[in-house]
């Protein structure tokens, strides 16, 4: 009998609001808030941030009352537990510059409003704040309220993924200091895969990857589907204009057209998919919801693109699934095309009005930039490190120990290496959640439950979108 998942549901909100699942995000699994909506899993962002709206501030204090003090905001538990740790590795190593910081951890949206409330009154900022990606544009319109941090990033900068820094600056200048990469990799459940005669090493185009759905729909007969179609989320779309290196805002992030071609071509091939049968619509709107944990785990999802955070679902939600699934590069139309993009994100910002603003640049950019300080986030969040010098580190990548290596078939870090050099970034700017919210709510829907045709849900959405951009 298989095993049921219906205890999903009674963890579901405890872990989100802990933050290990929160994939450097507001809650929705993917690379926007709720007030984005547009770079994942709107639906769950939703869901998850309203759970956490109802829990209280957690304040935390770390290191030796005489040291310089500082205070930081952030709405994900679990990220004071990787701050705290670095405050203390800090100490350890620099007797001169020693610090203590304070923590808050605030629901999602309370934090953010407040940052937004005391940057516009000129009052009750903290001296250090995460900020997610989706919301992180608001920030920069205007002046500018944080410290340019490029002098303390220039001495990680040759490690760093260059997207992961571009994405929190402004006119060559960096704002934010990112926390991981978020490569987009393929998921594959292999014992599924290979039950019906597919060998996922094989797969290298997405002509390649519906022949293999075919397989699986013929072998199973029809109860198994290699994938599923996202209609509250825009991974698929994100990967897509990844592989075809474009974007839907233009170079200066202010004019959007989602009428593109690279948008098209995926919604185009999964719609003939779904005609065929060879996909279903992902429960929940997309797989990172409880609906979503249930269908992977119940072996209806056959494999599926995410980014790398995804890998603390499989171990928080499906960990009787270890070692079924493989990680592997994604897909593309053709051969030579970038297989990968990030997504997901915060950025952590030092306000200019903190009153020793160059001490404390200097801690995060160490805490978040440095082999010491990536380590942790690989270790304690569970995310892909920005350091490209991990990556080769056997310490890291050979660490048999590591639950995320023991889940896997195959090595995160190995489809890294393969990647490094492809990992697409697609803008987060004032406009994103604009969009976000007319492909979530109206185009995906549209398309692929309401049998609207491509080009008039696209014209549609552009047609709201320069509306509220006119």
């Amino acid at each position: 009998m298989k095993r049921s998942y219906a205890l999903i549901s009674s963890i579901l909100v405890a872990t989100l609001i802990a933050g290990s699942t929160f994939g450097c995000s507001s809650g929705s699994g993917s690379s926007a808030g709720t007030a984005s909506k547009g770079n994942g899993a709107a639906a769950n962002s939703a869901a998850s941030s309203e759970a956490a709206s109802s829990k209280a501030p957690v304040v935390t204090s770390v290191g030796p009352s005489n040291g310089t003090h500082f205070e930081m905001w952030d709405f994900v538990d679990v990220h004071s537990q990787f701050y705290s740790e670095m405050v203390k590795e800090w100490n350890a190593k620099h007797s001169d510059k020693q610090i203590n910081i304070t923590f808050t951890t605030y629901p999602y949206g309370d934090m953010h409003d407040k940052l937004k409330m005391a940057i516009q009154t000129g009052t009750g900022a903290p001296d250090m704040c995460d900020i997610e990606i989706g919301q992180f544009p608001t920030f920069l319109k205007g002046d500018v309220s944080f410290r340019e941090m490029n002098d303390v990033v220039a001495p990680y900068k040759s490690d760093i993924v260059p997207a992961r820094l571009n994405i929190y600056a402004k006119d060559g200048k960096n704002y934010g200091i990112p926390t991981h990469v978020g490569a987009t990799v393929m998921f594959y459940n292999t014992e599924i895969l290979s039950k019906y005669g597919v060998d996922y090493t094989k797969i290298k185009t997405w002509d390649d990857y519906t022949a293999a759905a075919k397989k699986v729909k013929e072998g199973s007969g029809g109860k198994v589907t290699v994938t599923d179609i996202d209609t509250g989320g825009t991974d698929w779309l994100w990967l897509s204009m990844a592989e075809n290196k474009a974007d839907w805002t233009d170079a200066s992030g202010t004019k959007a057209n989602v009428q593109i071609d690279s948008i098209k071509q995926m919604l185009n091939m999964q719609k003939g998919w779904k005609n065929a049968g060879l996909a279903v619509d992902s429960p929940g709107g997309q797989l990172d919801t409880e609906e979503g944990y249930a269908a992977v785990g119940d072996g209806k999802v056959a494999s599926f693109p995410k980014a790398l955070w995804y890998m603390s679902r499989f171990l928080n939600y499906l960990p009787d699934q270890s070692g079924k699934w493989a990680i592997a590069a994604c897909p593309v139309y053709k051969a030579g095309q970038p297989r990968s993009v990030g997504i997901g994100g915060t950025g952590t910002v030092v306000m200019k009005t903190s009153k020793n603003a160059d001490l404390a640049a200097q801690w995060l950019a160490w805490a978040k930039l440095s082999k010491e300080g990536t380590t942790q986030i690989w270790k304690i969040l569970g995310f892909d490190p920005t350091n490209m010098s991990l990556w080769t580190d056997p310490a890291i990548t050979k660490d048999t120990s590591n639950k995320y290596i023991k889940y896997f078939k195959t090595n995160p870090f190995d489809v890294l290496n393969e990647i490094k050099n492809e990992i697409g970034m697609i803008k987060s700017t004032s406009v994103s959640p604009t969009i976000g919210e007319q492909m979530n709510t109206n185009v995906l829907p549209g398309v692929f439950d309401n049998g609207q045709k491509i080009d008039d849900a696209l014209k549609a959405a552009q047609d709201a979108i320069d509306q509220e951009q006119s």
